[in-house]
């Protein structure tokens, strides 16, 4: 579960990585296995978190690609131990991705001299709170803001329905687009390619989570806090174990329409950001493999070609 000891070993998941990356440089077989150890403590870091988002989190998406990433890890750190040295490029993604996301997951708020300095978590929740009621605010609803239960800050909208029924809606930390920008981050930091191409792959990616993730929240806070989506009640209840008839919009805004097409957004995300960067294909053509255990050669299936340095242009493998 979340906590003290999964935020411990998340630490120590990205260490281990951060360590391979480093061994890289002096001794292969070496950085070959401790990054291998690395991802089947990541395996473990997983694991741990399937009750999490299965029975608390109730995001049958989530907790398919939780339990899916258990062996997935294992495998990954297995093939690279074979040899399958490529795989160090998504090793090194994952130990980026650990130091853009675990700051704000796990630093609290720290007191200097008297003068509190506020979480990093707290920056972006609030900033994401504030704009989502700003945006709310344009369409015509005005909930009042109020203290979050999960936060302990006002970033908290409070809604009331016809009949007096109050709904509570809370911007946390999965609601920031914070998850889907540290996964491009890492990408693009990971692979050797010129800092240009790299600065415009950020600036294709990261704006766009950011805004499409605030349209997810707004939309979510207006279906949900006004009961637009109240459909297929009873089924909506069985299918996430729930008796709470007012959660239906939530279920259906969030868990289903949101999540699904947060899919098909970060695929299409993906297409856009190896146009600019095609040195990230090797990433998914490893992904594949483990999938089909078959190989695979994007850049000439997508006659995408990597820039050279003298202006030509060459095929990676």
């Amino acid at each position: 579960m979340p906590g003290p000891l999964s935020d411990a070993l998340a630490w120590a998941v990205i260490l281990l990585f951060g360590a391979g990356v480093l061994l890289e440089r002096y001794d292969e077989r070496v950085a070959r296995t401790t990054t291998a150890g690395a991802w089947v403590l990541f395996a473990l870091f997983w694991l741990q978190l399937i009750p999490h988002f299965i029975f608390e989190h109730k995001s049958y998406i989530e907790g398919f690609l939780t339990i899916v990433a258990v062996p997935a890890s294992v495998y990954a750190g297995w093939l690279l131990y074979r040899g399958r040295d490529t795989l160090m490029i998504l090793s090194r993604a994952v130990a980026v991705m650990g130091l853009v996301y675990l700051p704000f997951e796990t630093i609290p708020a720290i007191v200097v001299g008297g003068l509190t300095i506020p979480a990093p978590r707290q920056f972006l929740i609030q900033a994401v709170a504030d704009q989502t009621g700003f945006l709310m605010g344009l369409f015509g609803y005005h909930p009042e803001v109020v203290m979050g239960n999960e936060s302990g800050y006002p970033s908290a909208f409070l809604f009331t329905t016809p009949e007096g029924h109050r709904l509570h809606f809370e911007i946390v930390l999965a609601c920031t687009g914070l998850g889907s920008i540290a996964i491009f981050a890492g990408l693009i930091g990971a692979v050797k390619a010129p800092l240009d191409r790299k600065l415009r792959a950020l600036a294709i990616s990261i704006p766009t989570i950011y805004a499409l993730n605030l349209a997810r929240t707004t939309f979510i806070g207006i279906t949900f806090g006004n009961q637009y989506l109240q459909f297929f009640v009873d089924e909506v209840l069985f299918m996430f174990g729930s008796s709470d008839p007012y959660m239906v919009s939530w279920f259906i805004s969030d868990r289903i329409i949101s999540q699904l097409l947060a899919v098909f957004v970060l695929v299409g995300l993906t297409y856009a950001v190896v146009r600019e960067l095609p040195e990230l294909l090797t990433v998914i053509e490893d992904v594949l493999y483990m999938v089909t255990k078959e190989e695979y050669d994007l850049h000439e299936s997508l006659d995408i070609r990597v820039p050279r340095a003298d202006g030509g242009e060459r095929v990676e493998r």
